[in-house]
């Protein structure tokens, strides 16, 4: 229960304080001194506790008490954020929390110096969110590990489903058409068909890409890809440039979209929508039938 003070319970500030100190070197941590003392203003209970350390007991053991200590020690040396985020390669916000309440340094450099610090200071953050980034796609790739000709073929449904061309009632097309930019999906799709002993005779291949890129490079890069000569593509479809859109894909290692045909693939359609539904069918609750 909250007490509510009466006009002038802090006047007697000093009195405050050596309180609040007493109990803060009995071992008490910020709340329960707060919760004795009836002080529900941080700004006060900062000031009353300023400069004396809090007790072990309340300190949570973190994996960057070192670098604290070190940027405390940069800072004590006249250090910036910015100098101290390049030499450890921590973010402003973590290293402010850690030294606000140490001295700020004088200034000592032009301000195109110190933009210079920040600009490497802001790339050395990104490196180390990349490396963190890196570490976390290796450790999840590791826990994938080989997979089954069941979970190959359960992949590629969904994937089929998810990205491929599918009949409409209004549009009774059961065909096989999947098109997609990521060459990665191109290779699974690919080991998909395999998988159903699909006749590699069967399929076609046609790029599809915008007018204003390389056309030429990018169907040799989808041809290496599949593994077939470039002659034996279909023909490319060019995507008009419409100059009101603002595209991010322009770069040269643009290639545009591989689509990939089976012929007289109808029978193979209904059997993906079968399939697809029987997943349906697996997960909803209360249908367990398809489940292993």
């Amino acid at each position: 229960m909250r007490v509510t003070h009466a006009p002038g319970k802090y006047a007697d500030f000093e009195a405050l304080r050596d309180r609040a100190l007493a109990l803060r070197r009995a071992g008490l941590s910020r709340r329960q001194i707060r919760d004795r003392l009836h002080v529900d203003n941080n700004d006060l209970l900062n000031r009353l506790l300023e400069g004396e350390p809090p007790p072990e007991w309340t300190k949570r053991p973190n994996a960057k008490d070192d670098l604290r200590e070190k940027a405390r020690e940069l800072r004590l040396q006249g250090w910036t954020y910015d100098r101290i985020q390049v030499e450890l390669g921590c973010s402003k916000s973590s290293i402010s929390l850690w030294v606000r309440d140490l001295p700020k340094p004088e200034r000592k450099r032009s301000r195109e110096e110190a933009s210079a610090i920040a600009k490497r200071g802001w790339e050395a953050t990104l490196r180390r969110r990349e490396e963190e980034r890196q570490r976390t796609r290796a450790a999840a790739k590791r826990e994938m590990g080989a997979l089954t000709d069941r979970e190959l073929f359960t992949v590629g449904v969904a994937l089929y489903w998810a990205e491929g061309s599918k009949s409409k009632p209004y549009s009774r097309r059961e065909r096989i058409t999947f098109v997609n930019s990521d060459p990665n999906m191109i290779t699974v799709f690919l080991a998909w068909l395999a998988l159903l002993d699909v006749d590699p005779t069967t399929l076609r291949f046609a790029v599809q890409i915008h007018e204003s890129a390389d056309v030429e490079a990018a169907e040799k890069y989808w041809a290496h890809h599949v593994g077939i000569d470039a002659n034996d593509l279909m023909k490319t479809t060019l995507k008009r440039h419409n100059p009101r859109t603002n595209r991010k894909n322009t770069g040269d290692d643009y290639y545009g979209c591989l689509r990939v045909d089976v012929r007289n693939g109808a029978e193979l359609y209904r059997r993906i929508e079968g399939w697809w539904y029987g997943i349906v069918g697996a997960v909803r609750p209360g249908e367990t039938s398809n489940r292993t």
